[in-house]
């Protein structure tokens, strides 16, 4: 599953794969060094702080950058993002160029990071938002294709319960 990219860097992405075509994915998005930036778990609750809001919202957003996609159920962790992603079918837009690229999940994740990379810059500056080095989000991000009812139905429950599984998670 792991190969090198073009960078000599190994990526985690399916090699073979499709990843414009119609798809189901869960995604894992996580801050740099994994600081805690977007708020805090309250008695197994998230409580998002304004930065965390500012990410949930530019999540919810996608659809309108994306028309070909569907969010279903996610969660935004103090430090990193769970979601489903339903890709509806494959979709290209024209850069500026004129070039026609496909819509990857690659390029809308990436998207999503530097959207809210942007945003959480002009928050630091403006609202004193906890400021990050170097980058806001890992180079990365996890991906899994889900293939039937059963998965996207496990993924779900895993999402839901992730507040409360939250020590768990940061003491492994």
């Amino acid at each position: 599953m792991n190969q090198k990219n073009q960078n000599g860097r190994k990526s985690s992405r399916q090699k073979g794969h499709d990843y414009s075509r119609a798809a189901i994915y869960f995604v894992t998005v996580c801050t740099q060094a994994r600081i805690c930036l977007f708020g805090e778990i309250i008695k197994n609750k998230m409580r998002l702080n304004t930065a965390g809001t500012m990410v949930a919202e530019q999540w919810l957003g996608l659809p309108d950058r994306f028309p070909n996609i569907i969010l279903d159920e996610y969660v935004v962790m103090p430090n990193h993002l769970h979601g489903i992603i339903k890709v509806m079918c494959s979709a290209r837009y024209s850069n500026d160029n004129g070039t026609e690229t496909r819509v990857t999940l690659g390029k809308i994740i990436g998207a999503f990071k530097s959207i809210t990379t942007v945003m959480y810059i002009k928050g630091a500056r403006r609202f004193g938002w906890i400021p990050f080095e170097n980058k806001l989000w890992q180079r990365n991000y996890h991906e899994r294709n889900i293939l039937s009812v059963f998965q996207l139905n496990k993924f779900r429950q895993y999402i839901r319960l992730n507040p409360s599984n939250w020590m768990v998670d940061i003491i492994s």
